[in-house]
């Protein structure tokens, strides 16, 4: 075994640790407290949803609330929602859509916590910039420095594989299938156009994200709206084969492959939360930078980006890509790549050119998403000293992960996602107090 198969195979072994039934009771369970501590934060979607679109004028931030939001979907809506929920039915069966769905549904109520100390704990600079996020919470908030030390090198290694190799990977493998077009070739023109955007710092990000993040969302949403008619038929039989196999997956049938109730699980939470990034503290790092009158308003705010992305997105693409299935029985359902193509193409003319489209534009922005957060974990590990070299080694390793192993790249992003989510999810338990408190005070306001 050469080295690559053995640091493959040792992080694939620690992911099995890892994302064992501790990771899945931690995660699941802290969405599902903070859903009954807060009383269904969830009931306010609508509230939310109208805040979003609302400017909180003369309120203190860099960007506004709309802004904050967009940059962090831009985030979050990426290759999770579309080959990440095609891997989550290939690994874990048509189950793993349903546990998706479900950790985007109680995951708001971390969403909308993690938001609301975003804000309560942020701080400001000397040149008038917003800086917050779980490193702030869990050392103003917890006094422990030690714990944000650590959560900012976990999501400054994250940023560079789920937020970048994961992405360009991605992309180059999509040309290169439909185009053939070289990944080198592709890599390098993402890179080019990252370096473009990035190096113009929040602002030139957050212009970009909200010109493009809510056209792109709209036009894959109808996409996968106009495969539902064509499927219609199946549509029903695979929600229901969804719900049945997340508990008893020996009676997948349809061409699935049975599976283990942990393995589909597992393989639905990791998803889910790769797709929404509910309780791994990556979100509410943009979410203090928002211009907001109150904490409260911005966590409403935080909790519509889990309800769109996993809530509404993963749950329309899961449904797709498994009543494509029943529809086509003898298709090889383990290539999650071929079996979201095979989806989209048969929308007319367009289909093939859309899945493109979104795959190369949410991919894209996503790398921009993540660029942001990683920046701020090292400003607040060291500084303004390293970013220059930082925006340039990000930009460097957009090319890289075009051009790596697929399986590998997705192994580390499980991995950083596990990592940074421990610290933050304790931080939302001890301080789920603090929630409570100011989401009474402010509520109403």
């Amino acid at each position: 075994m050469n080295p690559y198969e053995t640091f493959s195979s040792v992080v694939s072994a620690v992911n099995g640790v890892l994302w064992g039934w501790p990771m899945i009771v931690l995660l699941v369970g802290t969405h599902l407290f903070l859903t009954l501590r807060l009383r269904f934060p969830q009931r306010h979607i609508l509230r939310a949803i109208r805040l979003s679109v609302t400017r909180d004028e003369g309120a203190a931030g860099d960007v506004s609330q709309f802004a904050a939001l967009v940059t962090s979907l831009a985030a979050t809506i990426g290759t999770g929602n579309i080959v990440g929920v095609a891997t989550a039915i290939a690994l874990g069966g048509p189950g793993a859509v349903l546990w998706c769905w479900v950790t985007g549904v109680l995951g708001m109520a971390t969403k909308y916590a993690e938001g609301l100390l975003a804000v309560k704990y942020r701080q400001q600079t000397s040149d008038g910039k917003m800086l917050g996020g779980p490193m702030y919470a869990l050392e103003r908030g917890l006094g422990w420095r030690w714990a944000a030390v650590l959560f900012c090198v976990f999501t400054a290694l994250a940023a560079f594989g789920i937020g970048n190799m994961v992405q360009s990977n991605a992309i180059s493998m999509l040309v290169n299938e439909t185009y053939g077009v070289p990944h080198y070739v592709s890599g390098l023109a993402v890179a080019l156009c990252t370096a473009l955007v990035v190096l113009f710092g929040i602002r030139g990000i957050a212009r970009f994200c909200t010109a493009f993040v809510p056209l792109m969302a709209l036009l894959y949403v109808v996409g996968c709206i106009y495969i539902l008619l064509l499927n219609a038929s199946y549509v029903w039989p695979a929600i229901r084969l969804i719900c049945v196999s997340a508990f008893t997956p020996s009676a997948a049938g349809g061409g699935f492959v049975g599976t283990t109730i942990m393995v589909t699980a597992r393989y639905g939470i990791a998803r889910g939360l790769f797709s929404n990034e509910s309780g791994m503290g990556s979100a509410p790092i943009m979410a203090a930078a928002a211009q907001t009158k109150n904490p409260v308003r911005q966590a409403l705010v935080s909790s519509t980006g889990t309800f769109w992305d996993t809530v509404v997105i993963c749950a329309l693409t899961g449904i797709v890509l498994v009543s494509s299935i029943l529809m086509h029985p003898d298709i090889d359902y383990t290539n999650g790549a071929a079996l979201t193509k095979m989806a989209f193409e048969k929308i007319p003319l367009v289909g093939a050119p859309l899945l493109a489209f979104g795959i190369v534009t949410f991919a894209f922005s996503t790398i921009l998403g993540w660029s942001y957060y990683g920046e701020r974990a090292l400003e607040y590990l060291s500084g303004k000293r390293v970013i220059v070299f930082y925006r340039l080694m990000f930009i460097g390793v957009v090319f890289v992960g075009s051009i790596v192993q697929l399986s590998l790249v997705w192994d580390l992003a499980d991995l950083m996602n596990a990592l940074m989510a421990i610290p933050n999810l304790l931080s939302l338990l001890l301080l789920s107090g603090v929630v409570v408190s100011e989401t009474k005070k402010y509520m109403e306001i």
